[in-house]
């Protein structure tokens, strides 16, 4: 009987931990970027006119509830995206390139237009993304904004003012949606 409930015990312990599922999705209560650990932010579904396109979820070292803090925040951070459907390269590039143009000035979209290009060109060199894929968005201060896809690196962009850009295409003032937005913010 001991050893029964040792396994038991041990099964349940070395499962995955699990902070949140959303729309299905076991969403991770941590990841780690290079060195850092960082905890679920919160996590949203993101959808287009009804139709359900992917799960995004926010890593930060610091847990917060606004946006400006999470996009300020000097140290690494992650979003993930859980697809739902397929989604062709270009539709995921225009989309974060669209988002990007509603979140920031005419005049920082000059001065980021060659590391946005950058970004497009590692997006659309992916290929087309498939439903159960997960990109991971990572920043590691010093050295980006790296890209991969379920799990394998595909490129990085330099600069943190690139990802401030980036990470208001969820979290600034237009977000691709809103109810996205609250869950990413733990709301």
């Amino acid at each position: 009987m001991k050893k029964i409930v040792s396994l038991l015990l041990f099964a349940v312990l070395t499962l995955p931990a699990y902070a949140a599922d959303v729309a299905g999705v076991k969403i991770d209560d941590s990841a780690k970027v290079g060195d850092a650990s960082l905890a679920l932010n919160g996590a949203g579904l993101r959808t287009r006119m009804f139709i359900k396109v992917y799960v995004g979820a926010l890593y930060l070292v610091k847990k917060t509830n606004s946006g400006d803090a999470a996009i300020s925040d000097a140290g690494a951070k992650r979003v993930a995206l859980h697809l739902l459907r397929d989604l062709k390269a270009e539709q995921v590039s225009g989309a974060l390139n669209d988002g990007l143009v509603a979140n920031n000035s005419a005049a920082d979209m000059t001065k980021l237009d060659a590391k946005v290009k950058d970004f497009t060109k590692i997006l659309n060199s992916v290929g087309d993304a498939k439903k159960g894929d997960v990109i991971n968005i990572d920043y590691l201060p010093g050295t980006g904004t790296q890209v991969s896809i379920n799990g394998a690196s595909k490129g990085a962009v330099a600069g943190e003012d690139f990802n401030r850009a980036l990470l208001k295409v969820w979290l600034g003032d237009k977000p691709v949606d809103t109810d996205l937005k609250k869950g990413m913010l733990g709301g």
